[in-house]
C-alpha cells in the first residue's frame, strides 16, 4: 500500500496517508463500512443516487461537527436524488449517539473503524493516527467521481460551496 508522506497536516505537523489519492474521472473505489445499527453498507447500496462522501477524523470533534452539519442543512435543498455520507473511524455506536444528540437526519453516518478498508481505498487513512483525512467527494450516479477536496490541513473546513455546486450539477 503506497504512502504519501506531508499530503495532510494537523495543525501544520506532517501526516502520512496511506493508499491512493482518488481523482476526478476515477470510478469511485467499493467499500464495505457499518451503519448504525452495524449492518453493512457498500457503494452499491448508493446505486443511481448522486453521492456527496466526507471522510472525517472523529465526529466528536469541533470542525467535524460543524462539516456534518453544514452539510445536513444543505440536504434539503439537493433533493432526494443526492446521499450524503459521513464516514468516520469512529464507533457505529458512538455516530448514531452522535446524530441523535445533533439532531442528524438527513446525513448517513458510515463507521470505517472495523478494518479501515474505505481509509485505504480512497488514500485517506492517517498512518499515524488510524483516523481519517479530511476529504470531499462528489459521485455521479455512474459511480464516477466528479468532485475531490483532500483538505491539506484537517483541522480546517472544506469548500463546502464547491461540493454542493458539484452534486448539483451531478445531479443534471
Amino acid at each position: 500500500m503506497s504512502e504519501r508522506i506531508g499530503e495532510a497536516t494537523f495543525l501544520g505537523n506532517p501526516l502520512t496517508l496511506i493508499g491512493t489519492e482518488v481523482k476526478v474521472g476515477d470510478k469511485a473505489p467499493d467499500f464495505t463500512l457499518l451503519k448504525n445499527d452495524l449492518s453493512p453498507a457498500s457503494l452499491a447500496d448508493f446505486a443511481g443516487k448522486v453521492l456527496i462522501i466526507t471522510l472525517v477524523p472523529s465526529l466528536d470533534t469541533p470542525v467535524c461537527d460543524t462539516e456534518t452539519r453544514r452539510f445536513n442543512s444543505e440536504a434539503a435543498a439537493l433533493g432526494t436524488d443526492v446521499a450524503i455520507l459521513a464516514v468516520s473511524m469512529d464507533l457505529p455506536f458512538a455516530q448514531g449517539r452522535w446524530c441523535g444528540a445533533a439532531g442528524v437526519e438527513a446525513v448517513q453516518t458510515l463507521s470505517d473503524h472495523r478494518d479501515a478498508s474505505m481509509g485505504e481505498s480512497y488514500g485517506a487513512l492517517i498512518k499515524e493516527l488510524r483516523l481519517l483525512s479530511r476529504v470531499v467527494l462528489v459521485v455521479d450516479r455512474e459511480g464516477t467521481v466528479t468532485y475531490v477536496q483532500y483538505v491539506k490541513e484537517i483541522s480546517e473546513e472544506p469548500d463546502y460551496d464547491a461540493a454542493l455546486v458539484a452534486a448539483k450539477a451531478a445531479v443534471g
